[in-house]
C-alpha cells in the first residue's frame, strides 16, 4: 500500500527496458499523491525540460493542485537524455498500465486516468495520447496486460511537432538525435498521429511564448477537431514559457481552474 510519504515507486522491479546503467536517472518511477477520497480519476502528471531534464515547478505543485481538487495525482519521473526515443514514451505508457493496474488497491477509478505534461512533458502527454495499446493478455508481467490509453490528456504549452520551423529544437534534437529519419519526425510529430479514437484533450498555451511557439498547440487542436475528439483549447495573449501554475501571472492563472471544471465534466 502506498502512503503519501513521496516515495518513489519503481515502473519495472528488475530495470527498465533499454536501461543504461543502475542509477536514479536510469530508473523510471512515479511518486504517488493520493486524494483522500476513494473512487475518484487520477492524472500522472509528465514536468517538461527540454527532454534533458525535468522542471521541479512542474512536478509536485501540480500533483498537490490536483489533489486539492479531489484528483489523484502521480509525479512521473521518465528518462531524459542521453536517452532517446522510444524510453520516455515507454516510461509514461508504463505509469499508466501501473496505475490502472493498481487502482482498486489505492482507490482509483481505473477507467479515469488521465494524463497531464508540460512543453517536452506536453508532448509526451500528446504522444501517449496517439500512441497506446490495449496491453498483452499473454503478458508475463500482469500490469504489462493492462491498457496504456489514457482517458484524457492535459498538453500544456505542449512541443506537438518535430517538424520545422515550428518544433523545439533542443527538445527534438534530445528526443530524435541529430538528422533523425524522416519517418521518425513525421511518426513524433503528434498533430499527424491523431485519430477518432484519441482521448479527449485540454490543451493551453500563450500567444508569444518564446521558446515553443503556440502553432503546435493549434496544430495539435485542428487535428482533434478534424477528427471530431472532444476537446478544449485556451489561448492566453501574452506569458513567457515555462510558467506551470503561473502563481505570478493572474491572467494564465486561470488555466488551472478552466482545466479543473474540465476534468469534473470529464468525471474524474
Amino acid at each position: 500500500m502506498v502512503d503519501n510519504h513521496r516515495e518513489w515507486i519503481r515502473l519495472w522491479q528488475d530495470g527498465a527496458p533499454g536501461a543504461l546503467g543502475s542509477g536514479e536517472e536510469d530508473i523510471p518511477a512515479i511518486k504517488a499523491f493520493l486524494a483522500g477520497e476513494t473512487g475518484r480519476g487520477a492524472v500522472i502528471v509528465v514536468p517538461g525540460g527540454g527532454y534533458g531534464m525535468r522542471a521541479d515547478h512542474e512536478g509536485d505543485p501540480i500533483a498537490l493542485w490536483l489533489n486539492s481538487i479531489g484528483i489523484h495525482a502521480f509525479v512521473l519521473r521518465y528518462r531524459v537524455a542521453p536517452y532517446q526515443y522510444p524510453c520516455a514514451l515507454k516510461d509514461v505508457q508504463r505509469a499508466v498500465r501501473h496505475v490502472r493496474h493498481h487502482s482498486t488497491e489505492w482507490g482509483i477509478n481505473a477507467n479515469k486516468i488521465g494524463v497531464l505534461g508540460f512543453s517536452a512533458g506536453g508532448h509526451l502527454t500528446a504522444s501517449i495520447g496517439t500512441m497506446y495499446d490495449s496491453g498483452n493478455p499473454s503478458a508475463a508481467d500482469p500490469i504489462e496486460r493492462q491498457s496504456c490509453r489514457p482517458d484524457a490528456i492535459v498538453p500544456c504549452y505542449p512541443v506537438i511537432t518535430m517538424k520545422e520551423p515550428y518544433t523545439h529544437g533542443g527538445s527534438a534534437l534530445n528526443l530524435l538525435g541529430a538528422n533523425p529519419d524522416p519517418a521518425l519526425i513525421e511518426s513524433l510529430s503528434c498533430e499527424s498521429q491523431v485519430t477518432p479514437d484519441t482521448p479527449p484533450t485540454f490543451l493551453w498555451h500563450t500567444a508569444d511564448d518564446g521558446a515553443v511557439p503556440v502553432e503546435n498547440a493549434l496544430f495539435f487542436a485542428s487535428a482533434l477537431s478534424k477528427n471530431k475528439v472532444p476537446f478544449e483549447l485556451h489561448i492566453y495573449e501574452k506569458g513567457r514559457h515555462g510558467l506551470g501554475l503561473a502563481d505570478d501571472d493572474s491572467h494564465v492563472a486561470s488555466w488551472s481552474k478552466l482545466c479543473g471544471t474540465w476534468l469534473q465534466r470529464q468525471q474524474f
